[in-house]
């Protein structure tokens, strides 16, 4: 079982820059690797950003570029992802996600989830 925390995110003009954290902490020492999704107002969710244990990272086409998503283990387990040139478009609750396995890059089912945090993109 893995537990996430979300925090970071917030309001933003367009343009601009925020960073959300998510800290995992695996209840037995089995190896997970982890993503971030976003669901906009009356939209479905949206798959942003992966990263698999070699460090291999996989984007959704529209954050290409502007989007990165990085993973310190060396203390506590956290994961990070730096939005710059933010759009009205990112707007939205992003979560963070673990899944018991080596791969995330090709976006499996994720068993496990955050509790949200909104990102507000103004224009």
């Amino acid at each position: 079982q893995v537990q996430l925390q979300e925090s970071g995110g917030g309001s933003v003009q367009a343009g601009g820059s925020l960073r959300l954290s998510c800290s995992a902490h695996a209840i037995t020492e089995t190896p997970y690797c982890m993503g971030r999704f976003r669901q906009a107002p009356g939209k479905g969710r949206e798959r942003v950003a992966a990263i698999d244990l070699d460090g291999k990272t996989a984007y959704v086409d529209s954050v290409k570029g502007r989007f990165t998503i990085s993973r310190d283990s060396a203390g506590k387990d956290t994961l990070y992802l730096q939005m710059n040139n933010l759009e009205p478009e990112d707007t939205a609750t992003y979560y963070c996600a673990a899944r018991v396995a080596r791969y995330c890059t090709d976006w499996p089912q994720f068993g496990y989830w955050g509790q949200g945090t909104q990102v507000t993109v103004s224009s």
